[in-house]
């Protein structure tokens, strides 16, 4: 059987697996991230799940990672990440990886990752163009088209949550801007508006305040449907540019349920132009193994006897 390593590294959790050619995920496991003892106790942290994952006569031929940050694919390097991971910037994940396990590399964004993923062996397969949009903490996108990831000029494609919305005028958004999607549509955002409304007592998370929206409390509502709405409204300008053939909407706040749903559907039929208002806004299937399946798609790209979709 032929397998590839799979990891992906976000700032609280790394997963890896082990996928065979045809996406079957044979075996998976995560860790917290170390992240407070620096990039190289991360990376050992990757390549440890790999190895640890592996049995004998059965060779890991290859291993993809979709990583938190801006990669360069080219070089394997991340440009530039959050505080999340410390020090995360400016180090060589592909030759990290490849040194510590002693075979070839592939890397990219987690989203990219998630959203080649789901391209492979999701919602999208079949799809020739797809627009995914991952909603969680932060707001991120990618294009697949033909089964290829968009990364534009400078690897920097896909900052959704960092796009101007008039409903976050004057707000902070977390990378030091005003008036970005994030500072209203994210989780965090969310979040905080339910508790500047409402106060902070007795709300424990997003997935609390969904909760009460779908019981029925009117603060709860308006929120998710203030918030899910400008981020609809947000995904159609996206298709009036990119018309692609299908949007995908995953991450944690894709779980707040109907409400959410349902006015995130509203501003994205209010935005799009009419011939793109029939472009399906859909759910993705895969959920945590999305982005390990793209890693998973990274590697196999890199054995050419492999390399047909």
């Amino acid at each position: 059987m032929t397998l590839v390593g799979a990891v992906d590294i976000g700032g609280t959790k790394i997963a890896a697996g082990l996928v065979a050619a045809d996406g079957t995920v044979v075996r998976q496991r995560s860790v917290p991230t170390p992240a407070a003892e620096g990039p190289q106790a991360v990376l050992d942290a990757a390549a440890d799940l790999v190895a640890e994952l592996a049995r004998p006569g059965e060779p890991v031929l290859a291993v993809g990672v979709g990583s938190a940050g801006v990669i360069d694919p080219r070089t394997g390097r991340v440009l530039s990440a959050t505080d999340a991971l410390p020090g995360w910037a400016g180090t060589d994940l592909r030759g990290g990886l490849g040194a510590r396990l002693g075979v070839p590399v592939a890397v990219d964004n987690d989203v990219h990752a998630h959203a080649l993923g789901e391209a492979w062996r999701g919602a999208a397969a079949g799809v020739r163009e797809v627009l995914l949009v991952a909603v969680g903490t932060g707001i991120g996108g990618s294009q697949v088209v033909d089964g290829r990831v968009h990364h534009g000029a400078h690897s920097a494609a896909g900052h959704v949550g960092h796009m101007p919305l008039p409903e976050a005028e004057g707000r902070r958004c977390p990378c030091g801007g005003v008036g970005h999607a994030e500072a209203v549509a994210a989780g965090p955002a969310l979040l905080a508006e339910y508790r500047r409304r409402r106060g902070a007592a007795g709300t424990r998370d997003l997935a609390d305040v969904a909760a009460r929206a779908e019981r029925g409390e009117p603060t709860a509502r308006q929120v998710l449907e203030d918030g899910a709405t400008a981020l609809g409204r947000l995904i159609g300008g996206l298709v009036n540019l990119l018309d692609p053939e299908l949007v995908l909407v995953t991450g944690g706040v894709a779980n707040c349920g109907p409400v959410w749903w349902s006015s995130l559907r509203v501003g994205y039929h209010a935005e799009a132009l009419p011939p793109l208002r029939g472009v399906p806004l859909e759910p993705g299937l895969l959920g945590h193994l999305a982005p390990l399946l793209g890693a998973a798609r990274l590697a196999l790209d890199l054995l050419p006897e492999l390399t047909a979709r």
